[in-house]
């Protein structure tokens, strides 16, 4: 292996082991989020309020999309995946509202 070649590998490693790092923050991240909104639904469920919110959503729509600008990540992107965890939020809201008296 050549000087450039062994350090293009450490340079390789280095990046994924940040990768790795970076994944497990956003898993726990998640994690803890939809712990706040499992509570969320429970509590909407125990004072009979609708498991959406559209107005809040929309809301956070336009905050992530002015996040990811500012993070140089694509806005695009940050409305979907946030999408994408207000559908999973919302599931669990449903779910809680028909399970909870």
């Amino acid at each position: 292996m050549t000087d450039h070649t062994s350090r293009a590998a450490e340079l390789l490693r280095d990046h994924r082991e940040s990768i790795d790092r970076l994944d497990a923050i956003l898993i726990y991240t998640l994690g803890e989020r939809f712990k706040h909104t499992q509570a969320v639904g429970r509590l909407k469920a125990a004072h009979d309020l609708p498991p959406s919110d559209p107005e809040r959503e929309t809301q956070q729509i336009a905050r992530l999309e002015d996040l990811a600008e500012r993070a140089d990540l694509d806005p695009a992107f940050a409305k979907k995946f946030l999408a994408f965890v207000i559908a999973e939020v919302i599931r669990h809201h449903e779910a809680h509202s028909k399970t909870d008296p």
